[in-house]
Parts: structure tokens; C-alpha cells; sequence
């Protein structure tokens, strides 16, 4: 990080904080005169307003394939063992555009299709209901550790054919790559370790994928590997680091919606209580929590050429970070932005991304936040906090709760 003046506003002030909601602040003060603003200690230009996000997203000038994933500063030997794995990550639809991201698009489509989801229906609320007949048992639970987390791993592991045995395997892989992806306190060490586990998951799943090519498992592993479109197939490499995505997109994505989604109704008790009253608000409910507390606060663009962003001129060459959280809390957009509303309606929220990046599984996260805090809600009407202060993770990328124990009697 760049020595400047400690007073010039900067996007690094989310990790410097120790406000749990001082990023909303930040955002705040970035957003009110410049939604597009060239941040001189990380030498980025920080996208904040909400049309300006969405420009971005569905700007072909501004593309996701961007080179950050660099490990020069390795010693050579964990270079040459690691290259492969990243080989493989750059052919991820998280950093492709143009026709190769169509293309890996349109073959998982094919795989991940709404009727694919719609019969995870019945299996994630037995799986919840489970969760909360123990918890209900005990009188207590850490929503984070004992739902949040468990019930994604559970439904994308189920998905993926993966042995409920090495659903503990798929957790570890996942926060890896999720600490790789966010960056904001790794390590050479950390780095290395995220990358090796990355390889571990990527071994294992060339494994299982030898017995899905033209098997009959009926899972999404074998859909994908199966998956055609004009004679054309995922190679291994792109099947593989999919597989990596669709992990780390299904598990920490969702559970960063069920945990935060539930802190924040039990801190607003009147919206608490018109969910349980009206429980046919869940679907408006869950997307209000997205937009309210984001899953995921920001993703990275790199501009091809010189363009104009919402009057800032941006140089080809230049990174954007766009800062979806921000974005969803644009007063241009959102009348009354930091206000939980679960009866809001209006402009679509940014929590998902915006133009073809879409988040492909979000019909899915969005069916397991339904299922889990309507389900929460509803059974336990008298649950409250066991902690004044729930804990944040430090995070750039990603809204996280390290923990939120709550007593549920």
C-alpha cells in the first residue's frame, strides 16, 4: 500500500475500520460526489453509484478478464507446482468474456437449469428442518456454524454427486479459494496454502469425474461433463475449475446470505415480526437482505480502452473496482437506502452482478436463504442474541460473520 496522506478517502477504510458498519459510511462519502472516483493509495478507479455499476457490468469496453492472479513473488519450485491449478482458474466464467464466456455459459446452463434447482426444494428444507430440531433441542445455536454454513456446503456437495462424507473436505477447499479470491489478508504462506488446497479439490474431482462421462448419476457433475452444445464439450480444465467456482460461489455466497439476512431482521424486530405474520414475504424478504447486507461487496474490471464512466474518465489499462454493496445502497435508486424494507419493490439489486456475469446460481441461493430464514423465523419467535456484538470478518470482498450465537428460548 501506497504512503499517502492518511486524510485522502480511500477504499482501503473498509479493512481499516473498526466500526462493523463503518463501510457503509465509506461508501457513502465515495459515492456523494464522485460514484466514480480514481483512489490514489490502491491505484484503482472505485465505482460506488448504482447506474454507474451497471454501466460497468454490461460495458464490453470493461472486461472481466483480468490478470491478478500472479505468483512471481513465489519461490520457483511453488511456482512450477502450482501453474497448473492457475492454468485451470483462468478458465473460469468469473474471468472470461466475449464468446469464451458464452460458451462455458451456455454448456453449464445446460446442467444448471431452473428445473435442476426447483428439485433441490424438498431436500434443503429436510436438511434445515433437521438443523433446527438439534438446535431446538440444545436451545441454542450459532447460526453461522451451525446453519449458514453446513446447509450450502450440504445442497452444492448433494448437487455435485460428492459423498456426504467429504462434506468437511469441500469446506476447507472452499474458504481457501474464498481467501484466495479476497486477498485482503493473505500471505505468501496463505496464498500458497489456498492455491495447493485449490489443486487438492481439482485432483479429487478428476477422480469422480471419470465415472460421470455418459453415466447415469443424474448429478450436476455429470450434467456438466455430459453438456453439449454444437458438438462442443468442457475440457477437463474447464470442467474442473468450474466445479471450483460453483463450490465457492454456492457456499460462501449463500452463507453470508443466511447469516447476514438473520442478524439483520433479529436488529430490526418490526420487520422480524411482518415476516412471521406474513410469511408469504419471503421472496421480497430475501431480496431486500441481499441488496441490504450484500453476500459479496465488490468485483474487479479492467478497461480495454479510454472511456467515459459516469463523467470520470477512465484510461485503458486502469482497474475498477465496482462496489456492488455500495451500489446497492445508491439514494438515487433506493428511496431510503438504509432502511430494511422487506416490503420494498422497485429497482432490481446489484447483489447478484448485473449483465451476462450474472451470478448462475442465484435462483439457487436465493431457494436456500428462502427456506432458511423463513424457517428459522417461524419456529423460533422468541429468538434473540447471545452476543451484543456479533463478529465481522475483515474482509474487501465478501460481508462475512465469523460467528452469531443466538439462544432460541
Amino acid at each position: 500500500m501506497n504512503a499517502v496522506d492518511p486524510d485522502v478517502l480511500s477504499i482501503a477504510g473498509v479493512l481499516e475500520t473498526d466500526d462493523p458498519n463503518g463501510r457503509y459510511e465509506i461508501y457513502r462519502r465515495l459515492r456523494q460526489d464522485h460514484p466514480v472516483r480514481w483512489d490514489p493509495r490502491w491505484s484503482v478507479w472505485v465505482v460506488t453509484g448504482y447506474p454507474e455499476v451497471a454501466a460497468a457490468l454490461n460495458d464490453p469496453r470493461i472486461t472481466a478478464h483480468r490478470t491478478g492472479m500472479d505468483i512471481s513473488w513465489l519461490p520457483p519450485e511453488s511456482q512450477i507446482a502450482l501453474e497448473p491449478v492457475l492454468r485451470a482458474l483462468r478458465s473460469q466464467m468469473l474471468f472470461l468474456d466475449g464468446p469464451d464466456h458464452s460458451r462455458l455459459r451456455s454448456l453449464a446452463n445446460k446442467a444448471f437449469t431452473p428445473r435442476v434447482v426447483e428439485t433441490m426444494r424438498d431436500r434443503v428444507q429436510a436438511l434445515v428442518d433437521g438443523i433446527l430440531d438439534t438446535a431446538a433441542a440444545h436451545g441454542r445455536m450459532d447460526i453461522v456454524a451451525d446453519l449458514a454454513d453446513p446447509v450450502p456446503v450440504r445442497v452444492i456437495g448433494d448437487l455435485l454427486g460428492v459423498p456426504p462424507q467429504d462434506n468437511p473436505m469441500l469446506k476447507r477447499w472452499s474458504d481457501h479459494f474464498a481467501a484466495f479470491l479476497d486477498g485482503s489478508s493473505l500471505t505468501p504462506e496463505t496464498a500458497a496454502q489456498a492455491l495447493q488446497s485449490i489443486g487438492e479439490f481439482m485432483v479429487y474431482f478428476r477422480h469422480l469425474t471419470l465415472s460421470r462421462r455418459g453415466a447415469s448419476h443424474g448429478d450436476l457433475l455429470q450434467a456438466l461433463a455430459n453438456a453439449e452444445v454444437a458438438g462442443d464439450r468442457l475440457s477437463e480444465d474447464e470442467l474442473l475449475a468450474n466445479c471450483v467456482l460453483l463450490l465457492a460461489a454456492g457456499h460462501e455466497t449463500t452463507t453470508n446470505l443466511i447469516a447476514n439476512g438473520l442478524l439483520s431482521l433479529l436488529a430490526h424486530p418490526e420487520q422480524c415480526t411482518m415476516l412471521r405474520d406474513e410469511p408469504s414475504l419471503i421472496q421480497s424478504t430475501v431480496n431486500e437482505l441481499l441488496r441490504y447486507e450484500s453476500p459479496v461487496q465488490n468485483t474487479e474490471r479492467l478497461a480495454l480502452e479510454d472511456l467515459d464512466l459516469g463523467g470520470a474518465q477512465v484510461a485503458a489499462g486502469h482497474y475498477l473496482m465496482i462496489v456492488l454493496g455500495a451500489a446497492n445502497r445508491d439514494p438515487r435508486t433506493f428511496a431510503n437506502p438504509d432502511t430494511l424494507d422487506i416490503r420494498r419493490t422497485g429497482p432490481a439489486h446489484l447483489a447478484f452482478g448485473y449483465g451476462h456475469h450474472f451470478c448462475l446460481g442465484a435462483a439457487l441461493a436465493r431457494l436456500e436463504g428462502q427456506i432458511a430464514i423463513g424457517s428459522v423465523i417461524r419456529r423460533f419467535p422468541t429468538m434473540r442474541l447471545a452476543s451484543a456484538e456479533p463478529r465481522w470478518k475483515r474482509s474487501m470482498l465478501f460481508r462475512s460473520l465469523e460467528t452469531l450465537p443466538v439462544t432460541l428460548t
